[in-house]
């Protein structure tokens, strides 16, 4: 209550312990069903460089569960998953090892404007930029972080353009989620708060703006 009185958020680490594990049962069968199967093919060399073997950063994983669908499917390569919230690395540190993929996957606590590591070829954000308080800053980060070739997955939630266009059950779930956990921890954390229905005009201004030369829209789910 004391946040919707004076608008200064509620952090995801102060949210219901019930909530994490939630969260990833909710995402995990998307992974699952289009991560390796047809996200990444649809990046211009990415399946080829994670064959080959690259460095991998996965920002913002949570539980790790795309993080170990990628380590499972791209031996070669190395995987490092960063959340801020502690308890979900632990999380994911112990799903990792029952995965069997822990000689490959690293997870440690950092935000995304202070994740560590640099020639990553590829970087992911899965359903994430949006909660942050300082999205342009986290691509910033990123874009430090790539190698000169490196390639940048955004995942987010379709929107439209409009109002009228979102007026639909899909929409109207997702905007009362955002309200209640994606919004309130982007004004714990920043200075914007762009909720989970961003138009895709706005993912390409705030991509821009953090220094990513190109921006498309590789692919899309139902």
């Amino acid at each position: 209550a004391r946040a919707f009185r004076t608008g200064e958020g509620l952090s995801w680490n102060d949210q219901a312990a019930e909530l994490y594990p939630a969260t990833d049962r909710l995402f995990r069968p998307g992974y699952a069903a289009n991560l390796v199967q047809s996200w990444i093919p649809a990046l211009h060399g990415v399946q080829e460089r994670l064959l080959a073997g690259a460095n991998v950063a996965d920002v913002g994983c949570g539980y790790g569960s795309s993080t170990i669908l990628m380590a499972k499917s791209f031996p070669n390569s190395h995987f490092f998953g960063f959340d801020p919230h502690r308890p979900s690395i632990e999380a994911a540190r112990h799903s990792a090892e029952k995965a069997g993929v822990s000689d490959r996957v690293t997870f440690a606590v950092a935000s995304a404007q202070d994740f560590s590591g640099k020639d990553y070829a590829f970087v992911t954000f899965f359903d994430c930029l949006h909660d942050m308080g300082d999205p342009i800053g986290a691509i910033a980060h990123t874009t430090q972080a790539l190698t000169d070739d490196g390639t940048v997955l955004l995942v987010e939630p379709m929107a439209a353009e409009t109002i009228e266009g979102s007026v639909n059950p899909v929409a109207r779930l997702y905007s009362a989620a955002s309200i209640y956990l994606c919004t309130p921890n982007a004004l714990a954390s920043g200075d914007i708060a762009l909720g989970n229905q961003v138009p895709e005009q706005k993912l390409r201004e705030i991509v821009q703006a953090g220094g990513l030369s190109q921006f498309r829209r590789a692919t899309e789910t139902p």
